[in-house]
């Protein structure tokens, strides 16, 4: 009984070793894609920004949202109608894109997204990188829409 006991605590041991090998590996390389595609994130993040931008300015025939790359790269869209503005800001070194926007109420805070890597496939090494926000993928679409709503001052969701 006691080498059946022993073993199986053996058994234990090593299964625990080997998930923790397995995590070590899998933060090491999601950290690596982060940090190799995080420059990809950011451009499909400011692209997706910008179509809205003007999708929303050639559906309304204005000039509603106005928006500039700064010299720093970072965004900004001003709401013509309201004198609001939004600054989407990317920190290479920490992996971060905030948005500020001025349309919010004052007790509400800026968006923090961060750029994580994440295993695509079955394959140890098939990984990309993508936005995510309290620990969940972010619907990058929803997001943007969201917020230019907000700023707009139309609310953040549509009305019944």
């Amino acid at each position: 009984m006691r080498d059946e006991t022993t073993k199986q605590a053996a058994q234990e041991y090593l299964a625990t070793k080997l998930t923790e090998e397995e995590q070590k590996y899998e933060d090491e390389h999601n950290m690596a894609t982060a940090v190799a595609r995080s420059l990809l994130v950011w451009k499909r993040f400011k692209d997706a920004i910008l179509t809205q931008c003007n999708v929303w300015n050639t559906v309304t025939q204005e000039e509603t949202l106005v928006c500039k790359e700064t010299l720093l790269g970072d965004l900004r869209i001003w709401c013509a109608a309201r004198s609001k503005q939004m600054t989407v800001q990317y920190d290479s070194r920490k992996l971060l894109v905030t948005v500020k926007n001025a349309g919010r109420l004052e007790h509400e805070k800026d968006v923090i997204l961060h750029i994580e890597g994440y295993r695509i496939g079955a394959d140890r090494d098939d990984r990309d990188a993508r936005l995510v926000r309290n620990n969940e993928p972010v619907n990058v679409d929803m997001l943007i829409l969201g917020e230019l709503r907000v700023l707009t001052g139309i609310g953040r969701q549509r009305s019944a």
